[in-house]
């Protein structure tokens, strides 16, 4: 800039510095909501492709894009569109491939406000969806449609834990010529890589164990396909579900520690379920490393870890759950899960309060089910915990 601009504008136009002959060692955070260029038809053909130069924020960022990179990197995905919630990166998948009068395949146990999502597809735009066991392909076939377009499966359940059958499931719809969701937020990619098992989509709530520390909300959808992901990120620049620059910042951080991190959720949880089961209070624990678990053998088969999430039913009913979650000291009483804090909830009035009781029947959630999302603290002392609040 000329030293004859005034004040005025040089307090505005401050200078870029170049980094030559060295680079940062952690992803630096491009807080800006735009990018200028020299060239009109750079910035013109920029804002029509994924893979140009950088335009404006809500198309995406460098600090997005290096999350995103991150993340398919880890599933093994061709490329990934970041989003501002988990539920985010869902509807943004749902409502990108899907049109009125079209039919889905979803399991029947679901995340609560997935569920609700597609409750909203039914009622609002016309879109139908059949629910099938999340480890049975010949349901899957037998509901399959000449309108189906899409089949939705979560790894592990939420908040029932149950383990789907992923290459089952997704060799039906890959010949069938349906494409495949995963929700793979309980597991993370340390945990299973849908992808490797015929999956199309994976999609993930980095709010939880992507991030890992209880402070971001976001999201992000993963695509096998290069084709696939184009045609999904042109749908998502216009809805405007796109990241924060610092959440994407804060999400590279959490996801450092992510290995060290899931291997002590898996042993808290599975050290947990396994004394909870002997308490005479409990009369169910749901959590695919043990056992009694229907999905323990499939599990063992899929997944490296069973994750850091289950759930219990405790003998009271609903005023036992309540009573429960009101004594615990060490664990908290809060939404959301997968970070290094233990939290607890009650799931048929809390992430699960938009389903009715039949819903909730078909999910397998009853009035005294408790789910516990286990953090990175001391076993012993989180077991201390528990059991204080269960007498």
């Amino acid at each position: 800039m000329s030293s004859e601009t005034r004040p005025e504008t040089r307090t505005v136009h401050v200078p870029h510095v170049p980094i030559e002959g060295s680079r940062p060692i952690a992803v630096p955070i491009y807080q800006t909501s735009g990018f200028s260029f020299d060239d009109p038809a750079v910035m013109a053909e920029s804002m029509g492709h994924p893979d140009k130069s950088f335009v404006y924020g809500r198309y995406s960022n460098p600090t997005v894009r290096s999350l995103e990179q991150a993340v398919a990197g880890l599933e093994g995905g061709a490329a990934a569109v970041a989003t501002g919630s988990g539920m985010g990166a869902i509807n943004t998948v749902l409502l990108g491939l899907l049109k009125p009068g079209d039919h889905l395949v979803a399991q029947n146990s679901l995340y609560g406000g997935t569920a609700a999502m597609l409750n909203e597809l039914i009622d609002r735009f016309g879109i139908e969806v059949t629910y099938v066991a999340e480890n049975d392909p010949a349901a899957l076939r037998a509901a399959v449609r000449p309108q189906t377009r899409l089949v939705y499966l979560e790894t592990i359940s939420n908040p029932m834990t149950l383990v789907a059958d992923l290459p089952g499931m997704c060799a039906v719809a890959r010949e069938l010529g349906i494409l495949s969701v995963v929700d793979n937020t309980f597991a993370s990619p340390l945990l299973c890589r849908p992808i490797e098992h015929g999956a199309d989509i994976v999609v993930h709530s980095s709010t939880k164990y992507l991030g890992g520390h209880s402070d971001i909300v976001g999201g992000i959808a993963v695509f096998a396909d290069a084709a696939l992901y184009e045609r999904v990120w042109h749908f998502a620049i216009e809805l405007g579900a796109s990241p924060d620059p610092f959440a994407a910042w804060l999400t590279l951080r959490g996801m450092q520690t992510l290995a060290l991190r899931m291997e002590r959720h898996c042993s808290n949880a599975l050290h947990l379920a396994t004394r909870l089961q002997e308490h005479p209070a409990v009369t169910a624990v749901h959590y695919p490393g043990l056992a009694s678990h229907p999905s323990h053998e499939l599990a063992g088969k899929l997944l490296s870890g069973c994750g850091g999430v289950f759930s219990f039913d405790l003998a009271g009913g609903r005023e036992a759950g309540e009573r429960f979650m009101s004594s615990v000291r060490l664990a908290l009483l809060a939404p959301s899960l997968g970070g290094v804090e233990t939290l607890v909830l009650h799931p048929a009035t809390t992430s699960h309060r938009a389903l009715s009781a039949e819903e909730l029947r078909r999910c397998g959630i009853g009035e005294g089910t408790v789910r516990v999302a286990v953090g990175i603290e001391h076993p012993e002392d989180l077991w201390a915990d528990l059991a204080r609040a269960l007498a």
